[in-house]
């Protein structure tokens, strides 16, 4: 039998919606972060359309001075594939691959104390709801990085959609400017950011857990870093990339080593990743604010499953240079514990 070739394709036309495959799960999802450098403020924007269950996922995260962070999450009704606009959160694309708008126009919970949403009814509840307006514009600062695997034919991979996260994906580290009002405070964003697009069958329950660590240190240095759960008897996937000198390179070894408080959230990390031509960087992270969220779904038993991921605005240290950007850390939740190799346990 001749062995198919794998090749990677990514066109324009992949910017917007796709024709959903027949999988219930068909998630179509675009994701997109932005910070202020100086003032270490900023933000998150998803939107998740599963247009073969009626609904889109939507979420907009602000991180404000002082460690508070204003968060809404809905699932608004949907019935089509056709935009990226739902529960209004709007991702518009300007020009593929260099230019995207991002508007929102809602409310907030804000959050003096964001670990309070490890329960959401009663954060939703107890915090107060304010109006938020977003305006921003996000354009390309580097090439786009992924897309879609399939054989060199044009014919797909086969996926399991009970097992899938996605079918295809990309980044693209990117400038942001724009303001962003929760209630009457107005946040500035004239920095830096990263964008993500994926589609295809997706459960949150699909992958273990991973570490994932977008990191923007200036025009001229900027990463991602990816450690993820590689199954049973596998080593975990280490992988991402960095973009110096006006191009990527790919990650063969990333370490991520971290500190947790007594939650199980990260509080800091100390990196190491190691590019394809051998070049070695050296990364410490700090959180400046983390809001623990959660995914849960029910299996065919009606026993709910839940997924943790805890996101938090980070302060990066690289050589002389000081960026800020994510930790995102995604663990399933067993036996009330979360299942990823680095979190302490208890001595029982």
């Amino acid at each position: 039998m001749t062995e198919r070739t794998v090749i990677t394709v990514l066109e324009p036309h992949d910017e917007y919606p796709h024709e959903p495959d027949a999988a219930e799960n068909y998630n179509e999802s675009m994701y997109l972060n932005a910070f202020d450098l100086e003032r270490e403020v900023g933000g998150w924007f998803r939107l998740g359309n599963r247009v073969n269950e009626g609904y889109a996922e939507m979420t907009v995260c602000v991180y404000l001075p002082g460690g508070r962070v204003g968060f809404m999450y809905q699932r608004p009704t949907i019935d089509t594939n056709d935009a990226m606009d739902a529960g209004g959160l709007r991702i518009e694309v300007v020009t593929p691959f260099e230019e995207l708008r991002i508007t929102y126009d809602g409310n907030l919970c804000v959050l003096d104390d964001p670990l309070q949403m490890a329960d959401p009814r009663q954060a939703f509840r107890d915090n107060p709801h304010v109006p938020c307006t977003v305006d921003l514009t996000v354009r390309g600062m580097s090439p786009m990085y992924g897309g879609k695997p399939q054989y060199d034919d044009g014919t797909e991979l086969e996926t399991d959609p009970e097992k899938s996260f996605a079918k295809a994906h990309y980044e693209q580290h990117t400038t942001v400017t724009g303001t962003i009002v929760v209630g009457d405070e107005a946040v500035t964003i004239d920095g830096y950011g990263l964008r993500d697009k994926s589609w295809g069958p997706r459960y949150w329950q699909a992958i273990s857990w991973y570490r994932w660590l977008p990191i923007m240190l200036g025009p001229d240095l900027a990463m991602m870093l990816s450690v993820i759960d590689g199954g049973p008897d596998r080593p975990p996937r280490q992988g991402g990339m960095v973009y110096s000198g006006g191009r990527y390179r790919k990650l063969t070894e990333v370490d991520i080593d971290s500190d947790f408080d007594e939650h199980g959230n990260q509080t800091a990390m100390r990196c190491r990743a190691v590019t394809e031509d051998g070049e070695t960087y050296e990364v410490t992270g700090e959180v400046i604010s983390l809001i623990p969220l959660r995914n849960r779904r029910a299996n065919p038993d009606g026993e709910f499953m839940t997924t943790r991921i805890t996101e938090a605005m980070t302060r990066y240290q690289c050589g002389d240079l000081t960026g800020v950007g994510m930790s995102e850390y995604l663990d399933q939740v067993v036996d009330g514990r979360p299942v990823g190799p680095d979190v302490p346990r208890e001595d029982t």
